[in-house]
């Protein structure tokens, strides 16, 4: 991957659309941007313009865009065309692109180059794919928040607090003698809790991020004709799943997901356990224990009228032993009992109608509970998995650093790896192969 030649792509989603935009980014566009459009364009404004071929024919026609460098999204001079949203239109326009002497972009390069140009750092790099790929509203704004360079801020005030606290130690490594009182009167002890402090507040707002990012796994299990589809339909609030009264109606697994107070909950039906020869129901029952085998929480479904059987206890039996579980006592309708809910040997119980609805709302709130949510998303910021492993790796580096304040260069050298771990978030020290796994699950066009 090159810095240094023209990268091109189609920027908008395929299929048919009223727009389609396609995006080009490199060092001096003017000519090729003149060869499209058969005249100069004007930085950052707007151009009605047809798009020519080789023999100056239109392909299209629409807005021609031009930023020039540094003034643009990846830092390089940017050419955007705006035209008409069909696939086959916008494959000859970038065609023409790419023989005017530009390379089909690989995926997030065009971001890949606005961070290496400065533009942005790794973090709000990361929110941009965060920020497309939102399914809830607040995960967007949380991922906005992100972008905006929320998360970044907070990273950078930590490390210049430790970037004061390494000049003061390694300033006092110039005076052997008396290190330990140049510390002491520099309050380096008190310096150290507040960055341990602050940077335990950051990680908690980062574990509701990531959730809010990464949502819920939920796996409905039970025996058949619990009510299980029926629990589906009216999370989700359509008719997704097929409900009969014969056993073993669900064959497969049926995949939908919910807003669950703005954190996305992935939830997964599927088919009844029990033993059956059927082969086709055999099938399922197999994929079933694979989707619990990957789940963050189950939702073990039972009839009321009969409570919790030998059927109900052999599956728990079988459920790993650290997967979080919330039972629910579907068919309330039929009982007369009224919606509850209570805690019994570390698991939620829920009483409701999938039928009627009723209790749906506490199962929702005992979702959230287990799931650690605490229903406030305002000063979150999106958190990805390594976000969340180097603020673990800095703090248990703070931590150990507080045990070693009488062992002045240990007590630097701790201090020196907590930043390199904070850096890592923000792309200050980040390596190419690290740089590639991120921007490869960009689409191309950005």
């Amino acid at each position: 991957m090159s810095r240094s030649d023209i990268i091109a792509a189609v920027a908008t989603a395929p299929g048919r659309a009223a727009v389609g935009i396609v995006r080009v980014s490199g060092p001096r566009l003017e000519e090729l941007a003149s060869a499209l459009v058969g005249k100069r364009l004007p930085a950052r404004r707007a151009v009605l313009a047809d798009f020519l071929d080789s023999t100056h024919r239109a392909l299209d026609n629409g807005l021609a865009l031009y930023y020039p460098a540094p003034h643009s999204y990846t830092g390089e001079d940017v050419l955007e065309l705006q035209g008409h949203g069909g696939p086959v239109v916008l494959q000859l326009v970038l065609r023409r692109c790419l023989e005017l002497g530009a390379r089909l972009a690989e995926p997030g390069e065009f971001t890949r180059r606005a961070f290496l140009n400065d533009k942005l750092d790794l973090a709000q790099a990361e929110g941009i794919a965060d920020l497309i790929d939102a399914s809830t509203a607040r995960a967007a704004r949380c991922a906005m928040r992100s972008l905006q360079g929320a998360f970044s801020e907070r990273i950078e005030v930590l490390v210049n607090g430790l970037t004061e606290l390494r000049v003061l130690v390694e300033a006092s490594l110039d005076f052997p003698e008396e290190d330990i009182e140049i510390l002491e009167g520099a309050g380096a002890e008190q310096k150290l809790a507040a960055l341990n402090a602050e940077l335990s507040k950051i990680e908690a707002a980062s574990q509701q991020g990531s959730l809010l990012r990464e949502g819920m796994h939920i796996v409905l299990a039970g025996q058949p004709n619990v009510g299980k589809s029926s629990l589906l339909n009216r999370l989700a609030g359509e008719e997704l799943a097929i409900v009969t009264d014969i056993p073993g109606t669900t064959r497969d697994a049926i995949r939908q997901c919910i807003d669950l107070d703005g954190v996305p909950a992935h939830i997964i039906d599927t088919a009844g356990l029990r033993e059956s020869a059927d082969l086709v129901e055999g099938l399922g029952i197999a994929r079933t224990w694979a989707a619990i085998e990957k789940a963050d929480l189950v939702l073990l479904i039972m009839d009321c009228r009969t409570g919790e059987v030998a059927g109900d206890q052999r599956i728990q039996e079988r459920l790993p032993a650290a997967l979080p579980r919330v039972k629910v006592m579907n068919k309330i309708d039929l009982t007369g009992q009224s919606a509850a809910k209570r805690n019994q040997d570390g698991s939620s119980i829920v009483w409701l109608s999938a039928k009627t609805g009723e209790g749906v709302d506490l199962l929702r709130r005992s979702l959230l509970e287990v799931a650690g949510w605490r229903g406030d998303a305002e000063g979150l910021f999106m958190a990805r998995e390594r976000h969340l492993g180097a603020l673990s790796v800095a703090r248990g580096h703070l931590e150990r650093a507080q045990t070693r304040t009488g062992q002045i260069e240990l007590f630097a050298e701790e201090l020196r790896l907590a930043q390199a771990a904070l850096g890592r978030i923000t792309g200050e020290f980040t390596s190419d192969d690290l740089l590639g796994q991120i921007f490869s699950r960009f689409c191309i066009g950005k």
